[in-house]
């Protein structure tokens, strides 16, 4: 007998959903044979057959979550002498080992054996910390993941069956409860019949943005800074540079702009591509430039990553976030393609938004939105003109950065993006 377990999938992931088993108990199965697709918060993998040999057991079903080390599914094949083999990386769309294959040791007999101590309440500390804030009691909620495993939605249905729960009053002494017929208005009511409220399951890509976003919003200090900026240079360049772009088969849009403009800010003010160890307490100060593009899919919001953005040209830019955008929506990309980011660039106006408050993409500690670009009426020395301004919205983690800090951030990247001609100064 031998066991699939999920293994160590990195970036932070410690859990994927069984998307669809492409197998059934009972069904041999050769070496290197994709056997289930699983879905992270960032993409859909395929997981082979780590060993060959027939299925005599699926512990995971479709639609459920495994952590990492969760038999997923056990087959009847010769064990290995080590008792452990790990499935091998396999081409650029499992760049990261997803699954291990192990055999589990033979029970040894005893005699005697002394009582086992309370096994310990298998959850993340999140909703460790969500338990305490609300005061329930990890041992009396019921796990309604098949691996025993508490979730935030275990805590807060509890929490909720405690709130709504009836408090009965003691009723005075020598009172007589005496059953009354309800008003013909009340028995009229009580004979339409309710619509009822239809509920659906939070799974998939929802469930693990939810996760993201509420472990983002649970964890880092939001602050967000707002301000407008006069887009006629960036305007006039995208006008003059766009044929040109066509030309050679690439669509230029004002992203790849942009991301050519923040580099050299990012790198002019170092916290803002940064992390924070949680763990070690320390600001960890990243030396790549990997930008996040946050992508509205039909299933959610996606984070494609443009690595190394540095060392590409303009066009590079542009082909590459064309590519990542469709390869987001289709579900095609990589987990390279999805993870690192140390930044992240939000277009709003590409859905008609014009501003709000980003949430940090975590770990970062900063998130820069922008929306659609409109005439607006400004005042220039003392005169109204009409000039296409675009919205910006700064999002920052209070921990590691200042308001003044954020106001001279977003005070270079309005001089930037109203003098993009300074793009010649760091042309790669």
């Amino acid at each position: 007998m031998s066991e699939l377990k999920l293994a160590d999938l990195g970036e932070g992931m410690h859990e994927a959903e069984v998307v669809e088993w492409l197998v059934k108990v009972g069904d041999t199965v050769k070496l290197d044979q994709t056997v289930v697709k699983v879905e992270t918060d960032k993409a859909i993998v395929e997981i082979p057959a780590p060993v060959a040999g027939r299925v005599s057991e699926i512990r995971v079903s479709n639609g459920q979550t495994a952590r990492v080390g969760d038999v997923l599914v056990v087959f009847d094949a010769p064990s290995s002498t080590n008792g452990d083999s790990t499935a091998s990386a396999r081409g650029a769309n499992t760049t990261a080992t997803m699954a291990q294959a192990t055999t589990p040791a033979s029970p040894v007999a005893s005699t005697t054996q002394a009582p086992a101590p309370k096994p310990r309440v298998l959850a993340a500390p999140a909703v460790r910390k969500l338990a305490f804030e609300l005061g329930i009691d990890l041992e009396q909620v019921t796990p309604s993941n098949a691996n025993g495993r508490v979730s935030l939605e275990d805590v807060k249905a509890l929490a909720e069956n405690v709130k709504s729960a009836p408090i009965a009053s003691p009723a005075p002494v020598g009172t007589r409860f005496i059953a009354s017929e309800p008003p013909a208005s009340e028995t009229e009511q009580q004979s339409i019949p309710q619509a009822q409220d239809e509920r659906q399951p939070l799974t998939g890509l929802r469930k693990r943005i939810a996760e993201h976003m509420e472990r983002s919003w649970r964890t880092i200090p939001h602050a967000t800074a707002f301000s407008e900026v006069d887009a006629s240079g960036l305007v006039a360049l995208r006008e003059a540079l766009k044929p040109v772009a066509e030309k050679r088969g690439i669509r230029l849009t004002y992203m790849p702009l942009l991301i050519k403009l923040l580099i050299p800010l990012l790198k002019e003010f170092p916290i803002f591509n940064a992390s924070l160890d949680d763990e070690r307490r320390e600001i960890v100060y990243k030396r790549s430039y990997h930008i996040g593009v946050a992508t509205a899919t039909h299933e959610g919001l996606l984070v494609p990553v443009l690595r190394n953005a540095d060392r590409l040209t303009l066009l590079d830019i542009a082909a590459n976030v064309d590519r990542l955008i469709e390869g987001a929506k289709q579900r095609t990309l990589t987990l390279p393609e999805v993870s690192g980011s140390t930044f992240t660039l939000n277009n709003v106006g590409s859905f008609g938004g014009s501003t709000g408050t980003p949430i940090i993409n975590h770990p970062e500690v900063a998130i820069l939105a922008f929306g659609r670009i409109e005439d607006k009426a400004i005042v220039e020395r003392g005169t109204v003109i009409v000039r296409p301004m675009m919205p910006l919205a700064l999002s920052f983690d209070h921990r590691l950065i200042d308001g003044a800090s954020s106001g001279a951030f977003m005070g270079r990247f309005k001089e930037l993006v109203e003098n993009p001609q300074q793009l010649m100064l760091d042309m790669i």
